[in-house]
């Protein structure tokens, strides 16, 4: 370090800083609501944006404004030049993170401490003032940080100075695509928000200063540009985490003027210092020139997709492990069963998994060898094109055998251009293609199904990109693949094109947010069908769903957390959906809070699938017309209240599926198809029977008094008594147990003689509860004048019993739901399940009786009640 003005070190100048310049300084330079931890003071992990440190040495210790040309002249370096600080741009800047920054300098005593470490005369263009600061804490003499930057103070050079030593470049990958490409629109008020942190040249604010410097008007802060392209980097490549950045720099090659698109492209280079890999970027004003040049971070790059003996995963941190040695990745497995904890080890949490599965992550080591991703070209070709080569002849007899059907399907997918359906999920694939590829259109044009799943995409533009070529595309599915930056992923704003055929669109297993579901989906200006399972959603908010408004005829939600049909309120927006797949959540009711009014959704809405779930109130059943006006077609099974239907009355295990059956038909007037079986009308007519039955069995267990209360359970209640008449309700008189009369039951026995045309005698008397069926018998046969045991007594309960064929739900057909999904899309306007079983299969009904066996047993423990009809047969 030497010539004029090197090593020179200007006073310590004493900085310091709130949470809220914190909070201001993220907001200004592009933090989302997605990082609240550089957003919100009171999140655990609120930390200070590592590059704060720049603005620094322009705020100092001041909360109000400052003047900047009078803060800039106040030392001068000996043994050159005093430079007009009014025209002074930055020329380049190294950041090193040393030591993450408190929340606020309260409490510490914080110093600038800057030298110069060369001053060199540029000629007429102008002379460079290279100086290092660093950020120190007094008490501890400790170095948070350290900045090498470069000023250029426009045409004050040709005073003699050494020119300085040639700058080290660091230019992007020959030959290589960008990694990550990410943009920043800037406005007319991003120059003046910046300022705000404490860096008040009037060149950023007023016209006149850029006018004399030849810039024609304002221009943007080049610590602007610095600033929110390292944030860039760390949300794209970092996971937001200020762990996960060691330095930055950048080279400041152009102006940039309010208004201007910021577009970065990045790339990994591969190359490892320690833990960190080297990273290198380029910034372009949209358009125009390159504004940042020389782009290079030190990195621990999250988000990598790898694949580790076909078990896919993320990485999520890179870093050292408590209690052990050397560096790790911490990874996130697709397969969360396949991991050991969550993110978290030792009580100390490392990293956050989408996953809420407790078993999700793991740590491996960063030598441990992953499987080579591939292109989309590459995948397909090594599945349909590869299998033949590697068929083994077979010969008897020293002659060829044809292999029958394998050989021919194998030629015939070694066909690639003839293909249709195409299955490549879990290969590996991490773009559309490599160096020396053909293109798709020509390998595979004809593709109508594509299986996408479980890959390493990073991003849905690699998808788009290979929609792009295959125009006769109908079928898409990418379960279970982990997209990243969806919002801001630039292939996804011109992909209508490329995805307008698209018809079915499968999603499960993503993890995604409905917001960027949505954001994917309505990308789709054809979508019909679309397929978000299991992916962790426990309530959908209200977002634009443009077309899908109008397109979409099925959605199949299944397996997510939902509690309440109001937790999908806004699908009602669904003007043309016809069906939807709740299966396998947690709904229990239909709004959480009783004073909300019921969710309404389309008439257009037939089928609902609500199978597997937590419904345990018949109350929830009768909601249902009104949140689905037009629901014809119902999945109910597998909830507690159908499980167990009536708990008061029903006994018998056997017909507690059939009386479910008859419960949820009797309750829903408009249902024309319960759990896949269409419900013909005689088995309606017998549904609602035995529910006006039912009924009158509830009314007849409490008192008159409280009847309107039951009454009030069955909102069909009075539209039944008027098809079939008010059954008959025998309600119990209150008698003292103490009383004779208690202990006494009146039975009519009804004899039916064995003879043609003989006529039914009728005979009622009163016997007591403890008398036993022998006892009973002889009271039968002397009444009717035969032999006693030559007898048989059966109890007409009054009661109806459903025999076999009400409620023969396929148990979790896959075939049959798929069945069924294929009509919908062949545009069956039949509601679904109306078709899946015939007309003569529905099931019938019998009035129920029980044979009074002969045996010691007593009366009262035979039939119910004070009364009873009892038959009396010869046998």
């Amino acid at each position: 370090m030497s010539g004029p003005g090197a090593g020179f070190e200007y006073p310590p100048t004493e900085v310091s800083w709130t949470k809220r310049d914190a909070l201001l300084f993220a907001n200004t330079i592009g933090c989302t609501s997605d990082e609240l931890h550089f957003l919100y003071e009171l999140d655990p992990n609120f930390s200070v944006f590592p590059t704060y440190p720049v603005i620094l040495p322009f705020k100092k210790n001041e909360q109000e404004v400052i003047d900047f040309y009078a803060s800039q002249k106040a030392v001068k370096i000996p043994g050159v030049p005093d430079f007009d600080a009014r025209r002074v741009v930055d020329g380049q800047r190294l950041v090193q993170f040393l030591k993450p920054l408190p929340a606020t300098s309260a409490g510490k005593k914080f110093e600038m401490r800057t030298k110069v470490l060369g001053v060199y005369d540029k000629g007429r263009p102008g002379s460079v003032v290279e100086i290092q600061q660093d950020l120190v804490d007094v008490g501890t003499g400790e170095v948070y940080s350290r900045a090498i930057g470069s000023s250029f103070y426009v045409a004050q050079g040709n005073w003699g100075g050494p020119k300085g030593p040639a700058t080290e470049n660091f230019p992007p990958p020959k030959g290589k695509k960008p990694d990550v490409e990410f943009e920043d629109q800037t406005n007319a008020q991003t120059p003046l928000l910046y300022r705000l942190n404490g860096d008040y040249n009037p060149l950023h604010a007023h016209p006149e200063p850029g006018k004399k410097m030849g810039f024609g008007g304002v221009i943007i802060h080049g610590l602007y540009s610095f600033n929110s392209t390292c944030h860039g980097l760390l949300q794209k490549l970092g996971g937001s985490d200020p762990a996960n950045i060691k330095e930055f720099q950048a080279r400041f090659a152009s102006p940039v003027r309010p208004g201007d698109k910021l577009v970065t492209s990045v790339w990994k280079t591969g190359e490892m210092k320690g833990e960190w890999e080297e990273v290198r970027f380029v910034v372009k004003v949209a358009g125009g020139k390159v504004c940042l040049s020389n782009g290079r971070a030190l990195m621990k790059v999250v988000g990598d997709r790898l694949s580790y003996d076909g078990a896919v995963c993320t990485v999520r941190y890179v870093g050292e492990v408590s209690g052990t040695s050397g560096s790790w990745l911490g990874v996130e497995w697709d397969d969360p069963t396949r991991g050991k904890h969550d993110g978290s080890h030792k009580g100390v949490r490392y990293f956050t998994c989408r996953s809420k599965s407790p078993t999700a992550a793991s740590f491996v080591r960063p030598t441990r060898p992953v499987e080579k991703p591939q292109s989309f070209v590459a995948a397909v070709g090594e599945k349909y094109a590869s299998e033949l080569a590697q068929t083994n002849v077979i010969k008897f007899s020293n002659k060829v055998a044809e292999e029958v059907g394998f050989d021919k399907i194998q030629r015939k997918q070694a066909q690639l251009s003839e293909l249709k359906v195409v299955i490549v999920d879990g290969a590996r694939i991490a773009s559309a293609y490599s160096d020396g590829d053909k293109p798709i259109s020509q390998i595979c044009p004809k593709i109508v199904e594509l299986d996408l799943s479980r890959n390493l995409f990073r991003k849905v533009n690699t998808v788009v990109a290979i929609c792009s070529e295959l125009p006769a595309l109908r079928s898409l599915r990418l379960n279970g693949n982990r997209f990243q930056d969806i919002f801001d992923d630039e292939g996804l704003k011109s992909a209508e094109d490329s995805l307008e055929n698209i018809k079915d669109l499968a999603l499960e297993e993503t993890f995604m947010s409905w917001e960027e579901i949505c954001h994917i989906a309505t990308k789709f200006k054809t979508l019909t069908t679309l397929i978000a399972c299991a992916n962790q959603l426990s309530s959908l908010p209200d977002v634009p769903l443009l077309t899908l408004a109008s397109t979409l005829v099925s959605l199949n939600l299944e397996f997510n957390n939902f509690i309440a049909i109001a937790d999908v309120a806004c699908l009602a927006r669904l003007a043309s959906l016809r069906n939807l797949h709740l299966k396998g959540n947690f709904i229990t009711t239909i709004t959480q809070d009783s004073s909300n009014s019921q969710p309404v959704f389309s008439t257009s809405l037939k089928y609902l699938d609500l199978s597997y779930n937590q419904v345990s109130s018949w109350a929830f059943v009768d909601g249902l017309p009104i949140s689905f006006p037009g629901l014809t077609s119902l999945r109910f099974s597998h909830n507690p209240v159908y499980d167990n239907p009536d708990p008061e009355f029903s006994t018998q295990s056997k017909t507690v599926t059939e009386e479910a059956y008859m419960f949820t038909v009797g309750r829903l007037a408009n249902l024309k198809a319960l759990n896949f079986g269409t419900i013909p009308n005689s088995d309606r007519q017998d549904a609602e029977m035995f529910y006006l039955t039912r009924i009158a069995k509830h009314l007849a267990a409490i008192p008159e008094s409280q009847e309107a209360e039951v009454i009030k359970q069955h909102r069909r209640y009075e539209e039944l008594c008027e098809l079939y008449g008010p059954p008959v309700v025998n309600r119990r008189k209150e008698i003292n147990p103490a009383f004779l009369e208690a202990r006494l039951v009146a039975v009519n026995f009804t004899f039916h003689p064995t003879s043609k045309g003989g006529e039914v005698v009728e005979r009622m008397t009163r016997i007591p509860k403890s008398f036993d069926i022998y006892a009973v018998k002889g009271i039968a046969g002397k009444l009717f004048g035969t032999t006693p045991l030559g007898l048989r007594l059966i109890w007409e309960t009054g009661e109806w019993d459903p025999v076999a064929g009400f409620d023969d739900e396929v148990e979790d057909s896959s075939d049959e739901e798929d069945a069924e999904e294929e009509k919908e899309k062949a545009g069956d306007t039949a509601d679904l399940g109306e078709s899946s079983q015939p007309e003569g299969r529905a099931g019938k009904w019998v009035k129920r009786e029980v044979e009074l066996q002969d045996g010691p047993r007593q009366l009262g423990f035979c039939v119910d009640g004070l009364e009873a009809n009892i038959r009396v047969e010869i046998r």
